[in-house]
């Protein structure tokens, strides 16, 4: 399995719609990318800890079969797709990779 975690910051700007229009994209245009088999969308969990990093504006994990399928997920044009119609609205991302 390949895990892609994904965690997007907004920019102070950004409209007040920008947040839903992420989460609902991730769902609706990654969620569909051939290979993909899970795909988890969410917000901080708010997770009162000094080790937990509740500052950012969304999160998403997807689970591909294998790295040939991330390779496919990165240059699908859903993917694509999704990066232009929200990276306006990007101050940061973060990315975390790992196999199991």
């Amino acid at each position: 399995m390949f895990i892609h975690t994904v965690y997007f910051w907004l920019k102070p700007d950004a409209p007040s719609t920008a947040r839903d229009q992420l989460e609902s994209d991730c769902d609706e245009y990654l969620g569909a990318i051939p290979g993909v088999k899970f795909l988890f969308t969410g917000t901080p969990a708010g997770t009162d800890r000094p080790v937990v990093d509740n500052s950012y504006a969304v999160g998403i994990t997807v689970v591909l079969e294998d790295s040939a399928g991330h390779d496919v997920y990165q240059t699908h044009p859903l993917h694509l797709d999704f990066i232009a119609r929200n990276k306006t609205n990007w101050a940061k991302v973060q990315v975390y990779d790992h196999v199991e």
